[in-house]
């Protein structure tokens, strides 16, 4: 039962599912196309990840304070995560993009050879998932976000 008082756990796990939730509005506003899949996938506005460990790191400096060793130990992982997912994560999604189309062209080109146009869609091969990571713009959100939950899970529930 000490888990459900786990305050920072909770504030983390709720900030996740809050950034997932809402990027389903959000890309209806800007693309006018609804997109439930979204909840359950990586990258785009705002980043869940940066939305989880901001959260949980201000979680714990409420719960420890500021001075704590977990505090410090949570923060530091926390820009890591965040650097990582506009990093190396961002970057693996557009090497994903050039893939893709690399794939299609050649696609294109053998075509007429082969008749890959006639074959079943689980013949063909999947294609390289593109949005892994995050513009710098999408993890300052989901940090956000974070921070917000957090607060405002505290003030309300605890």
């Amino acid at each position: 039962m000490e888990l459900f008082l786990n305050y920072p756990l909770w504030a983390a796990l709720t900030a996740i599912f809050l950034a997932q939730v809402i990027k389903i509005p959000i890309a209806l506003i800007v693309t006018k196309e609804f997109k439930p899949d979204l909840a359950f996938s990586t990258g785009g506005m705002p980043s869940s990840h940066s939305a989880a460990v901001a959260a949980l790191t201000t979680g714990v400096g409420i719960v420890q304070g500021v001075s704590s060793t977990m505090f410090a130990i949570s923060c530091v992982f926390s820009v890591i995560i965040m650097f990582d997912a506009t990093g190396v994560r961002r970057q693996a999604g557009e090497q994903a993009i050039v893939l893709n189309q690399l794939i299609r062209d050649f696609q294109l080109f053998i075509g007429g050879a082969k008749d890959w146009p006639n074959k079943e869609e689980y013949e063909k091969r999947q294609e390289l998932k593109e949005l892994l990571g995050h513009q710098p713009i999408e993890v300052l959100v989901g940090g956000l976000t974070g921070v917000f939950v957090a607060f405002m899970l505290y003030v309300f529930l605890y």
